[in-house]
Parts: structure tokens; sequence; C-alpha cells
């Protein structure tokens, strides 16, 4: 754990950021505080996160082998909206590819090099594309 004593906040009480593992994410990295009225609480959890119009989405379509054992990846990124509307487009773009693949933490993964396909399928959805 690497803890970086954050020093004293405006009110004078000290707190720490630490990084953590991914199970603890939810936090934003605040261990300790000595504030006794100090409350977590992440307004952004609370809201469900609202798509934006398919026109205002910056996608980028790119190839990925990196840690996949040699096997490519077309990797779709940028995606700015609610899990269900990625894992709408996600199979909207699976199907249309006839791959297997996952949409999960803002990207989608297709099975294969399917970039150029993908970028046209995004286009004619009225999406933003930079295929990479």
């Amino acid at each position: 754990m690497n803890e970086k004593p954050s020093g004293l906040n405006p009110e004078g009480f000290s707190f720490y950021i630490c990084s953590m593992s991914n199970k603890n994410k939810n936090k934003d990295g605040l261990v300790y505080s000595t504030n006794p009225n100090f409350n977590i609480s992440n307004s952004s959890d609370d809201e469900p996160q609202s798509t934006l119009p398919n026109q205002k989405q910056n996608l980028r379509v790119e190839l990925d082998k990196k840690n996949r054992a040699g096997k490519s990846v077309t990797l779709i990124s940028g995606f700015i909206g609610s899990e269900d509307d990625l894992e709408a487009l996600g199979k909207l773009l699976k199907t249309k590819c006839g791959v297997g693949g996952s949409a999960k933490d803002g990207e989608i993964l297709l099975q294969g090099d399917f970039r150029k396909k993908v970028g046209e399928i995004l286009l004619k959805e009225g999406y933003r594309v930079r295929v990479i």
C-alpha cells in the first residue's frame, strides 16, 4: 500500500490518501480522516449516468493485442453513458459482426480485427468515430 500523507486541509484535519486494490475503489482512496463529522459519500454513484446522444459520442475503435496471448480484439472506447446502453451497443456490434465479445467498464471488446466494419456500423448509427 502506498500511503501519501496529504497533510492538513483548511479546517486543520489530517487525512491520508492511499492506493488500494480494486475492491475498495468506491472510497476514492480515502483511508483515514481525523474529522469527526466526515462522511464518505459519493454523489456520482447515487445518480445514474445519463447517456450522451449518438452525435456527441466520440468513440475510438482500435486493435488491441496486449495481455491477450497474441489474440487480437477490436476495442471500442470513449462511450459515455449507462451500462445498459453500453451493453445494448455491444450486442448490436456483436450481432452485426457475428462474433463474441464483452461490454464492461465503458469499453466494448470484439474478438478479432473488425475495425473497418465497426467504424462503418457506428457511423451509420450516428456516432463520431475515430478508427486507429
